[in-house]
């Protein structure tokens, strides 16, 4: 067997990267700070959604500039469907949220996504209940077997929210959907932000695992609702060190993605912040992560 990569492949969120620039800038600063790869976002905003109709001229486009500079867009964020749940009680939300999945399947199949993230939400802006529940469950086996037909992964990320946030209700979801492109998506700093132990929820989902979000975060208390974004890798609570020792233990080969958001013009010195102190995690736990940045 021959081994491609010394290390796993590492991207950047999209939504790290500052909203107006262009997709050429996108890529290239990712291959500058030394990413393999990006992760594109089809959020609920009107602007990413649009990408869903993108022409073959658009995609062609962007398939060319991603061979170019050899940075694919390998992975595809798929939070559309917060504001279009497959668990909503409106009939014409639902449908809505099949016509979302089944453009997201045909575009990454399309660009040569490999996988594609969905939100762990029954619903987000409507109470929830054992219906929504029920018709989350339904709507991820009607779209398990659309990515069948494509060969293109889903993989559900565990959330910020109650209702998915550990993989530990994973694995009961799982037993649902028993597809082999249905998988985990675990973001270790939700994971986290629950108090959940990380290390464990890793190792009992370890066959499910496709990609993780490294993000960090402030935990859940009594008096306080967590921070579950905006924070720098190393502001937070997340044991880095402790979930590369856990990783390594289970032979985990499959991509990372650093989750971060560029609120301000110190973006790319906060990404190399991230990257240097994921490093030294890394390295404190014998895991090979990409190069530190100076």
């Amino acid at each position: 067997m021959t081994i491609i990569n010394s290390r796993n492949l590492v991207g950047i969120y999209e939504k790290a990267l500052p909203v107006e620039m262009s997709w050429q800038q996108r890529i290239q600063a990712a291959k500058e700070l030394g990413f393999d790869f990006l992760e594109i976002s089809i959020d609920e905003t009107e602007n990413r959604r649009a990408r869903l109709d993108w022409s073959k001229q658009q995609i062609r486009d962007m398939k060319l500039l991603c061979d170019d500079y050899a940075i694919p867009l390998q992975s595809m964020c798929l939070s559309a469907h917060r504001k279009f749940p497959f668990g909503s009680a409106d009939p014409n939300i639902v449908a809505q949220a099949k016509t979302i999945m089944i453009k997201a399947i045909k575009l990454a199949h399309q660009l040569g996504i490999r996988v594609i993230q969905l939100a762990g939400y029954d619903v987000y802006y409507e109470p929830a209940n054992t219906a929504t529940h029920q018709r989350f469950i339904e709507g991820m086996q009607f779209s398990a077997k659309l990515a069948e037909q494509a060969g293109v992964m889903l993989a559900v990320e565990i959330m910020d929210t109650n209702y998915l946030n550990s993989l530990s209700k994973f694995e009961i979801l799982k037993k649902h959907i028993p597809s082999p492109y249905f998988m985990a998506y675990p973001d270790v700093g939700n994971i986290n932000g629950w108090n959940y132990d990380t290390c464990t929820e890793l190792q009992l989902a370890k066959e499910h695992i496709v990609q993780i979000h490294l993000k960090d975060t402030l935990k859940v208390k009594d008096n306080f609702k967590g921070q579950f974004r905006d924070l720098v890798i190393g502001e937070g609570e997340v044991n880095f060190v402790n979930i590369f020792k856990t990783l390594k233990q289970i032979d985990y080969q499959a991509p990372f993605v650093i989750e971060m958001w560029a609120n301000d013009d110190n973006w790319q010195q906060n990404i190399i912040t991230a990257i240097n102190r994921l490093q030294t995690a890394a390295q404190s736990a014998d895991f090979q992560f990409m190069s530190s940045h100076s």
